[in-house]
């Protein structure tokens, strides 16, 4: 097990401590080692391990060195063991509701004796919560609220997660003989954010040996339909995945279809009947009023080889899936009138990434090698500042070092990727960046961003990052709503008048592209941009995995109609350095773009 998962594990186990009640020196010794552990490089982990020098580090003991060993050996925590074996799991389940931590659980659990949620949703529907020492009224409405986002978010999954089981899903289809086509569909090839469940649409005329490929693939708990059109399945992990076969004259209506999104459907069958047709999953034909049969449409659809003919059927340019929201797409179809959608290979770099100087868990080199491995011009490091002490925040000096290593890192040749300096800066609660001008004037752009202070109402809220947008330090915003998905609501504020600071003052808003945040939200783009927003996709990295977020920052950008002249980091480096120069020598007014394809 590397540094990473075992930090995660004895965070856990700090957790559970505390859930029991135990001595509080313990449980801040478990979290103190998880800290500890994640500021020490895996391979200084594994040498200290091998001369049985962990305890040399401070702030690990003899029985957390063991902890680590034991973990690191065989994977496994004995202590862990007998706290999941010893502890509800109901109250482990409560850990999950926002705003709902430890203290509050054995507090609910000591006092009233609850140990699952639907006890816990009863009691606060009863009051008993709000009568609780150190809780109240408010504090149990978000208790319920909690509980009811939970339920919510429970039956979505991220888009990131559900494409990682759907692509060997995908490449086995195709795989097999008896399938001329197979394409994933539904929300997932939109690339929402969340995706309810999983759609495949496949073309197949002996369908028992697909339809049995699929019912017993590995992680398949249980079998919900399976017919002859037809067949579902639950995933362990709770993701339901359906399948649906079809000749393969009808690939491309039913693809089509059921790729939606329900708006974008009923447009297309209302643009269908406007010219005198007919439009379903089935097929496109004649308009008589009667109505589309499948047995109909088998015997008389127009055929359509691919989407791109049944589009142009229609009198309309091909739309790609990301855009089939019933959001303008149609008519701007209509008038050939389309972006050119930015994709994936216009990406010369990124800005917004973390080593192991703050909590990222990757070094320097390690963060430059894997960017350049991707072929990446340019690599942006954005450790945290000084008031992110849970990130391990860069004080003036350590910030200082980075620079220093950054530049001799440039200066060694030895990566094609070149080091560009930054900083991920507090916003404070006033709006005062945490960092004075004169270090943030020795970086090369800067990235500011709320981490604290969540609460505040929304007119303050949006008054403090204005104030942080309108400092002439700033080169870009960071995460603007502060949102988690299926975790954490947005803090409250107002994004248009935060989009129009932005646009005024020449501030960038990245596009965050962790599969968490997807932060600011595609909904917002396609007006912003075309007011001069810029943007710029960032993978919030913290691991050299991470880099590879910028994929879905793309899904996300193509949703909401941006181009690659729209995104700051499609530009060659020599370009981008220009346009962060300008920035950083007070320039106001945007820099003409420049020439991409160099």
């Amino acid at each position: 097990m590397n540094k990473t998962a075992i930090a995660d594990v004895l965070s856990h186990i700090a957790t559970l401590l505390e859930l029991t009640g135990e001595n509080p020196f313990k449980i801040r010794a478990y979290i103190s080692g998880a800290r500890q552990l994640q500021s020490l490089e895996q391979s200084e982990l594994e040498t200290l391990l091998r001369e049985e020098r962990l305890q040399s580090v401070k702030g690990i003991g003899a029985a957390l060195a063991q902890q680590i060993g034991e973990l690191h050996a065989t994977g496994r925590s004995t202590l862990l063991e007998q706290l999941q074996a010893s502890i509800a799991p109901g109250l482990v389940e409560m850990l999950e509701v926002p705003g709902l931590g430890p203290k509050k659980v054995k507090a609910i659990h000591d006092q009233l004796g609850i140990t699952t949620l639907a006890e816990l949703t009863t009691a606060c529907n009863d009051g008993r919560v709000a009568e609780l020492a150190g809780f109240g009224a408010k504090t149990q409405e978000k208790i319920l609220a909690g509980i009811r986002n939970r339920e919510a978010y429970g039956k979505r999954h991220l888009w990131w997660a559900a494409q990682q089981v759907a692509e060997p899903i995908i490449a086995g289809l195709r795989a097999l003989p008896q399938v001329s086509q197979a394409e994933a569909a539904g929300s997932l090839r939109r690339c929402m954010e969340t995706v309810g469940d999983l759609d495949f649409i496949v073309a197949a005329t002996d369908v028992a040996p697909v339809v049995e490929w699929f019912v017993t693939q590995p992680g398949v708990q249980e079998i919900t339909a399976r017919g002859d059109t037809k067949a579902s399945v639950r995933f362990d992990t709770g993701l339901q995945a359906d399948l649906r076969l079809v000749p393969p004259e009808q690939f491309a209506f039913a693809l089509h279809h059921f790729t939606g999104s329900k708006d974008h459907n009923v447009q297309m069958r209302q643009r269908a009947l406007s010219i005198g047709l007919s439009l379903s999953e089935w097929g496109l034909v004649l308009s008589t009023g009667e109505g589309t049969t499948k047995e109909k449409a088998a015997a008389e659809s127009l055929p359509a080889a691919s989407e791109s003919a049944l589009f142009t059927a229609l009198g309309l340019a091909y739309i790609p899936p990301e855009l089939r929201e019933g959001r303008g797409e149609i008519e701007a179809a209509e008038a050939d009138a389309l972006p050119h959608l930015i994709e994936l290979d216009d990406l010369r770099g990124a800005f917004h990434n973390h080593t192991t100087a703050s909590d990222g868990n990757n070094t320097l080199e390690e963060m430059t090698a894997a960017a350049d491995a991707l072929g990446w011009s340019y690599l942006g490091i954005a450790d945290h500042s000084p008031s992110s002490v849970q990130a391990r925040g860069l004080s003036e000096a350590r910030l200082a070092e980075q620079v220093a290593q950054i530049h001799a890192l440039n200066a060694t040749g030895r990566y094609r990727t070149h080091v560009l300096t930054g900083t991920e800066c507090d916003i404070l609660p006033d709006g005062r960046l945490d960092f004075d001008d004169g270090v943030l004037a020795t970086l090369d752009y800067v990235v500011v961003s709320v981490h604290s202070a969540f609460t505040q109402s929304q007119d303050d809220m949006t008054a403090r990052i204005i104030r942080a947008i309108e400092h002439p330090r700033t080169t870009m915003l960071g995460h603007l709503t502060g949102r988690l998905l299926l975790r954490r609501e947005s803090y409250a504020l107002d994004v248009g008048k935060i989009i129009d600071a932005a646009i005024a003052n020449h501030v960038v808003i990245e596009l965050n592209a962790n599969p968490w945040r997807l932060d600011m939200d595609w909904r917002h783009w396609r007006k912003a941009s075309a007011r001069g927003l810029l943007c710029a996709i960032n993978p919030d990295a913290h691991d050299t995995a991470g880099l590879e977020f910028v994929s879905a920052g793309v899904n996300a950008a193509r949703k909401g109609w941006l181009t690659k002249n729209a995104v700051l980091n499609t530009r060659p480096l020599a370009a981008v350095q220009s346009w962060l120069a300008h920035r950083r020598s007070g320039g106001h007014g945007h820099v003409p773009p420049a020439p991409v394809h160099g």
